[in-house]
């Protein structure tokens, strides 16, 4: 019944599964593996499965008959044409990114989603090593490293659309090989089932294939070792003391930034105010495990709308003492709280 719904669907189609195709930019060859719209199929080229739209792909047989006439002259034309070199169109903007595919299945004769196919994208023109893991219940599902050449992309696995409601975390970290004066980039995408229907929703009324998340934009340079700053007396005729490790403030291994822990009275602040209020605190009590070698810590955001903890993160990603952070469910602060790895 499913291969009748699906034959019915796209008899228009000039291919059929397991036809044979030649993707236009490339010259590749390959086959058609699967139909994902009246616009695109998933195909497979050299052991990589990937969308693409009937526009990119055409028959290899006119290929075919044209290589053979063309072995059968004997004699060199007097001037070689040269050949244009055509810029790859790009589907997405440069950077690199987590795509994922919906396949669909029937189901009392309608259909819905089976599998989410997890695509990783290099945008970029450098080769890029990466290491990505999924993870269910704080367990590793699967997990897989590499390098992508520039330009070029690679299908990781599928995971089920039953087990995206658990809202499993895919950690990603990327390199960029060619350059090692460029920082190391890493992170984690999670989707909630509210965002994931609305990304499927989308796709269906758009008619695409695919829905992605930009991990990086580009790699950015290491950020030099930078040392404490060394704190001298104000009045150096009055022989003050170095503030040194021993004798500043003692640093902290849980922070809470609600702004009712900051301030007895908030009455009159602006929204602008507490944030900088809380942002300050923050980077005063990192700094302070920074200067102590304090192997972890624990910064209490809470929920919100989330604008706190992305700036939180966001200070965390650019500062090198910092190893890796994670910001995962625990029964004493839900959500509400990421929790600091250092690295010295």
């Amino acid at each position: 019944m499913r291969n009748l719904l699906f034959s019915n669907k796209y008899s228009a189609m000039k291919f059929s599964i397991g036809d044979l195709i030649l993707l236009k930019r490339t010259g590749e060859e390959g086959h058609v593996t699967a139909f994902i719209n009246q616009q695109m199929l998933e195909v497979e080229v050299s052991g990589v499965s990937f969308p693409v739209h009937l526009d990119d792909i055409d028959h290899p047989y006119l290929k075919w008959f044209t290589d053979k006439n063309r072995k059968k002259k004997t004699s060199l034309p007097e001037q070689l044409p040269i050949e244009k070199i055509k810029e790859r169109q790009q589907r997405l903007a440069k950077g690199a990114y987590l795509s994922f595919m919906p396949v669909y299945k029937i189901d009392e004769m309608e259909e819905v989603v089976d599998v989410l196919k997890v695509y990783l994208l290099n945008e970029m023109p450098v080769p890029v090593k990466f290491v990505y893991d999924v993870q269910l219940a704080n367990k590793s599902e699967f997990r897989h490293e590499g390098t992508l050449h520039p330009f070029g992309n690679i299908y990781l696995h599928s995971i089920s659309y039953q087990d995206m409601g658990d809202q499993p975390r895919f950690h990603w970290q990327l390199a960029d090989t060619s350059n090692d004066k460029m920082g190391i980039e890493d992170g984690i995408v999670r989707i909630r089932p509210s965002k994931l229907f609305e990304h499927i929703s989308q796709l269906q009324q758009n008619g695409e294939a695919t829905f992605s998340y930009l991990l990086i934009e580009d790699f950015v340079p290491k950020k030099k070792k930078e040392l404490p700053p060394v704190y001298e007396p104000q009045n150096k005729a009055q022989g003050f003391p170095l503030v040194t490790k021993k004798n500043i403030e003692a640093a902290k291994y849980e922070v809470d930034l609600h702004i009712e822990q900051l301030m007895p009275d908030k009455k009159g602040l602006s929204n602008v105010e507490i944030v900088r209020i809380q942002i300050e605190t923050f980077m005063h009590y990192l700094q302070l495990a920074i200067v102590h070698h304090q192997e972890r810590m624990i910064v209490i955001h809470g929920l919100g709308k989330g604008h706190l903890r992305e700036e939180v993160h966001a200070i965390l990603k650019q500062t090198k003492e910092v190893g890796r952070f994670r910001n995962e469910w625990s029964g004493k602060y839900g959500f509400g709280a990421t929790e600091i790895f250092f690295r010295y």
